[in-house]
């Protein structure tokens, strides 16, 4: 049906949350296939993915690293999918967070001389002079064409798919949450501050697969992180808020058109210079993100690049 045995318990306890995760906040349904991958199951490119459909045990969604090999040179050499082992995207977020704190190993510190293994820090993140933790938390993070998102979170290596201790993960949201951890004082606070956590995080993605199991890790990451801090499991209110975050911020996209994706007999110079009277007339949907800040749906193409909070990343 789905991509792990952890997110099957959770949609089994409560299946509204994988509507929710299916859902394509733009267009008001759910997301679509956008491949061609599983016209053996007669699912098409348009067609919508429902819980029905992965309900049907033949029907598998896996990561990319479990799939067999011939699917995965199969979708790099048609759609350019190459995922980035745990060690490239901790040393790319290293750098990142070098920027925003001003000084380097903030979170974790090289084991060698390449970097291919790490420690986490010990002892309390310190701030700079002017920033708070909370600006920290607050501070947006986008990684662009997402795939299973090992940016914003690292529950396991994408490349090799093995799994990553909690207190050594290396994501956006992971560092968020270990703030958020070392800073709040009580239950309510850790609940309020790791949604607006989620909240800062974003991903876009093209594939069908990859968006849901992005979605799926955010979610079991934001469930980790409460039984951790917390000592309990959620509640169905807290994860129905953290899913409701996850499939606005987490969005399928075609990163040149910045829309839905959708068959367009375009090259990619053509579909960059695309304007929003261009795709409407195409009967392309422009992309819908929420600004969480303001409390509404803004356009994705109308968010200013180059924001001083902002950072990206890209597989």
């Amino acid at each position: 049906m789905s991509t792990s045995t952890a997110a099957e318990d959770w949609f089994a306890l409560y299946p509204e949350l994988l509507e929710i995760l299916l859902q394509g906040k733009t267009t008001g349904g759910h997301i679509i296939f956008a491949c061609d991958d599983y016209l053996g199951w007669g699912c098409s490119f348009e067609d919508e993915i429902t819980p029905s459909l992965l309900n049907r045990r033949e029907l598998e969604i896996k990561p990319r690293a479990l799939k067999d090999k011939k699917r995965q040179a199969a979708s790099t050499k048609k759609l350019a999918e190459v995922f980035t082992p745990a060690w490239v995207c901790n040393i790319q977020n290293n750098v990142i967070d070098e920027a925003w704190f001003g000084r380097a190993e903030v979170f974790n510190q090289r084991l060698d001389k390449e970097g291919r293994s790490w420690r986490s820090t010990p002892g309390r993140i310190k701030f700079p002079a002017g920033l708070t933790w909370q600006d920290y938390v607050l501070s947006n993070r986008l990684e662009i064409t997402c795939g299973e998102a090992p940016y914003l979170t690292s529950r396991y290596d994408a490349v090799s798919a093995e799994p990553i201790e909690l207190h050594q993960r290396i994501g956006f949201l992971d560092r968020k949450l270990r703030v958020v951890d070392e800073n709040v004082n009580s239950e309510q606070e850790w609940l309020i501050w790791a949604l607006h956590a989620l909240e800062s995080t974003y991903g876009f993605e093209w594939q069908c697969d990859n968006l849901l199991i992005a979605r799926e890790n955010l979610l079991l990451s934001f469930i980790d992180y409460l039984q951790d801090a917390l000592g309990r499991q959620p509640t169905h209110t807290e994860l129905t808020a953290a899913a409701e975050r996850i499939a606005w911020n987490v969005w399928q996209m075609d990163g040149l058109t910045k829309a839905v994706p959708c068959r367009l007999n375009l090259t990619a110079d053509q579909k960059v210079k695309l304007t929003l009277a261009d795709l409407l007339k195409l009967k392309a949907v422009p992309c819908l993100v929420f600004d969480w800040k303001a409390g509404h749906p803004v356009l994705f193409a109308d968010i200013k690049a180059g924001s001083e909070s902002d950072a990206d990343c890209t597989q």
